[in-house]
């Protein structure tokens, strides 16, 4: 489609040239805030009523408003299929996952219950599996480590010397240390969301939480490698944590199991093939093949009949006991050590939930309330926290599979049948450390996948991509909890920077139009002589205002300090003339007997009538004297130097606010008289229309530059402030009388047609061709 075809059609505008005071008079700008008072915004949100508090308790507890709208024809099969198929997703999962977290692998079913039950009730986002996932189980695993290690477990058998750990012991204090964090973790969450806290989602941008996965998940196969070669290594905390855990692996890998190695291969194998299998036919299968659940339950037949363990050493589960636990209050003593801690599994598992929920509302036309969900993920760590569950979060394999599966509503969430899980048969003691390993590898592929993003993002913004590696890099050295907050302070680090190098532009006219554009990147925009228009693409505020200013005097070809030691060399060097001249006019005065003088050294009545009257040309000679060295609101006026006795009747559009003379064009002594620059520029417009709040830096450089500028006989112009901007220069002084509010324009086409119509009638023969160009009424 050409560009001919594009053209939506034309349009004309015919109006008066708008300042700000002639737009707040058009527009008729509110003299008074039409938002309430504080006072009446506090009494409305006490004030009760039923619809009020019928929204308030469906928006809290988000089951009532869509459960009774439920569509049993409709959702109640695909709900059902896709429950059975998470369900057995959780088993596994909720076994491995526990392992990483250093507590018995039945709290790991535990976590795969009672949260889920407490998303299905205040949870908004109605694809998401909630449940065990590795990253925060890591996190929980460092935590329950660092406080329980096994040397504090450590005693001496007095029959043969050697050293018994008591894991009874290590694994309850473990427990405890893993539910009390989660409790703390739920309080903070939960109060963070009833005070609307959700937008700190916004800090974690995707490249960041994307680089953070993916470094968690080289942490978790790290944390899988000794259960795949059977071998025990010692465990680490803090930084640098894993590449000691990595060494220690390394250090052990003559002591690998053979038997742990066979069983690793196979079950990578199986788990591999049927899992590209199911991809591929994603389309034709109803029901993914559950490989997981098969795998399990091949390999644990093969344990017990082929006496793995027992003869060929290769690890086992151990005991799980059947049933539900009664619920426990969590040990507050604990909370001094473990707050950070679960801070930060707090906020990295609502990271993974809101990021996962936003997907697929995005994808299914849903909203996902970031607050609530915050609310909703507190509240399932609080009740968790009761049932010695640990951190929760939303996985994206089991969540991946909920979609493909046909799961469309907060049913699918309830996963009853985990119940079933709770009551496993007695085989389950024999379950493969290797094979559980295995199966957590498998399902991190999502995240390995993630490194796709380098090609992508060195394509599209290599400042995210730097985001990206940082954050892994810092992920895998830092451990987690260390890494977020690193990759966070190195993620607003690039914002700042980003700030620091902003792309200055010199804007041209595109004739035919009222449109300004880049003249480095518009051939057709073309600068108009006399005027400079000078635009950042940033807002410019404490850190990058000296950068604003070079920037300025670069691209407008105007060194305003040169020109102002220039100047102030001129004066003196005028100032010292006007001296002399002075005192030879007097001297020679003297000589001549102009002044005559009586003997008793009275002036003669006919030179005091003189004197009183005022002759024409001595008084034409004290005014261009008074003209030339009376500074105008700080600044000289050249223009009647050089043009004469030239005064601008009309006040109203005089950028100074005063009847004083406005300032002519010069054509010809620029280096004698102080122009501005080489070009002759007698305008600077100043394009704001990037910027989106003025702090107290940026009223400073705007006022200096008026000062400067005008010292040099330049004008300056605004245009295209926002209201919140003008209202911050307002509140900062920032207009007065030497910087009028007439000085600030609604747009830069404005702005120019008012500089021509000052500067124009005195200037080169080109400016009229463009003030014929540039007339108010404007074609396009």
């Amino acid at each position: 489609m050409g560009v001919e075809e594009q053209r939506a059609g034309e349009f004309y505008v015919e109006r008066d040239v708008m300042n700000e005071l002639c737009l707040d008079k058009l527009a008729r700008r509110r003299t008074h805030s039409t938002r309430p008072l504080l006072k009446e915004r506090v009494k409305d949100s006490l004030r009760c009523s039923v619809p009020k508090l019928k929204r308030s308790v469906l928006s809290f507890i988000p089951i009532l408003s869509w459960l009774p709208c439920y569509s049993v024809r409709q959702d109640a099969l695909g709900d059902l299929i896709s429950g059975i198929s998470v369900g057995i997703m959780h088993l596994p999962m909720g076994l491995a996952y526990a392992l990483l977290a250093s507590v018995p692998p039945v709290f790991g079913l535990y976590t795969s219950f009672y949260p889920v039950l407490m998303y299905c009730i205040f949870g908004t986002s109605r694809h998401i599996s909630i449940g065990t996932f590795a990253v925060t189980s890591i996190m929980i695993g460092t935590t329950t480590e660092r406080l329980a290690p096994n040397s504090n477990f450590m005693s001496l058998n007095g029959t043969n010397g050697t050293q018994i750990l008591d894991v009874v012991a290590r694994d309850a204090l473990r427990v405890q240390i893993a539910a009390s964090t989660t409790f703390l973790s739920g309080i903070f969450l939960f109060l963070l969301g009833m005070i609307r806290f959700g937008f700190v989602v916004t800090f974690l941008s995707d490249p960041l939480v994307r680089g953070y996965m993916t470094g968690a998940g080289i942490q978790v196969v790290l944390s899988q490698l000794p259960s795949l070669f059977g071998i025990r290594v010692g465990r680490f905390s803090g930084p640098l944590s894993q590449v000691y855990l990595l060494i220690d692996i390394c250090r052990h890998l003559p002591e690998t199991n053979i038997a742990a190695v066979v069983v690793t291969l196979v079950a990578l194998a199986v788990l591999i093939a049927v899992k590209e299998l199911n991809i591929y036919y994603e389309k034709k299968m109803p029901v993914p093949v559950p490989i997981e659940l098969i795998t399990i339950i091949v390999a644990t037949l093969i344990s017990y009949y082929c006496k793995l363990h027992s003869l060929y050493k290769v690890a086992v589960i151990g005991q799980i006991p059947k049933g539900l636990k009664p619920p426990s209050s969590p040990d507050v003593s604990l909370w001094g050590s473990i707050v950070g801690d679960a801070f930060a599994v707090g906020i990295v598992g609502y990271a993974v939930n809101i990021s996962l929920g936003k997907i697929f509302g995005q994808k299914h036309g849903y909203t996902v309330d970031s607050n609530q969900e915050m609310v909703a993920v507190g509240l399932c760590n609080i009740v968790g926290g009761f049932f010695q569950c640990h951190v929760v979060a939303a996985s994206p394999p089991r969540t991946l599979l909920q979609d493909s599966t046909g799961g469309k509503t907060q049913v699918t969430h309830k996963d009853l049948h985990s119940c079933m899980h709770i009551h496993v048969s007695p085989l389950v003691n024999i379950y493969l450390h290797a094979v559980l390993a295995c199966i957590v590898l498998v399902n991190l592929r999502g995240l390995f996948m993630q490194f796709k993003d380098i090609p992508e993002l060195w394509k599209s913004n290599k400042f995210d991509l730097l985001v990206w590696l940082v954050t892994l890099v810092c992920t895998i050295l830092l451990n987690l909890d260390l890494g977020l907050a690193a990759s966070i302070g190195f993620s607003m680090l690039t914002v700042i920077f980003r700030t620091q190098l902003p792309r200055y532009s010199i804007l041209g006219h595109v004739p035919g139009t009222e449109l300004y554009l880049d003249t480095d990147t518009y051939e057709e925009a073309k600068e108009i002589p006399g005027i400079t228009i000078f635009r950042s693409s940033t807002t410019m505020y404490y850190t990058n205002a000296q950068l604003y200013l070079d920037a300025l005097q670069e691209k407008s070809g105007i060194d305003i300090g040169m020109l102002l030691m220039k100047k102030k060399k001129r004066d003196t060097e005028e100032k010292r003339k006007d001296e002399k001249e002075k005192n030879k006019a007097k001297k020679q005065a003297k000589k001549n007997g102009v002044n005559r003088r009586l003997p008793n050294n009275t002036v003669h009545p006919d030179d005091k009538r003189d004197e009183e009257k005022g002759s024409p040309d001595l008084k034409l000679n004290q005014t261009a004297i008074a003209l030339v060295d009376r500074p105008i609101n700080g600044q000289v006026n050249w223009g009647f130097e050089q043009q004469g006795n030239g005064f601008d009747q009309d006040s109203k559009t005089d950028i100074h606010g005063n009847d004083h003379i406005t300032q002519m064009s010069s054509t010809g002594r620029e280096g004698e008289m102080g122009r501005s620059s080489v070009n002759d520029t007698h305008t600077i417009i100043l394009d704001l229309s990037t910027a989106n709040f003025a702090d107290t830096a940026t009223v400073k450089t705007l006022k200096n530059i008026f000062l400067n500028y005008r010292k040099i006989d330049i004008d300056i112009y605004l245009t295209g402030c926002q209201v919140c901007v003008v209202e911050q220069l307002s509140s900062a002084g920032f207009f007065s009388e030497s910087i009028p509010k007439s000085c600030l324009f609604t747009t830069i086409h404005d702005a120019v047609l008012h500089s021509l119509r000052l500067h124009g009638a005195s200037d080169v023969p080109i400016i009229y061709e463009y003030a014929l160009d540039l007339t108010c009424t404007t074609k396009m």
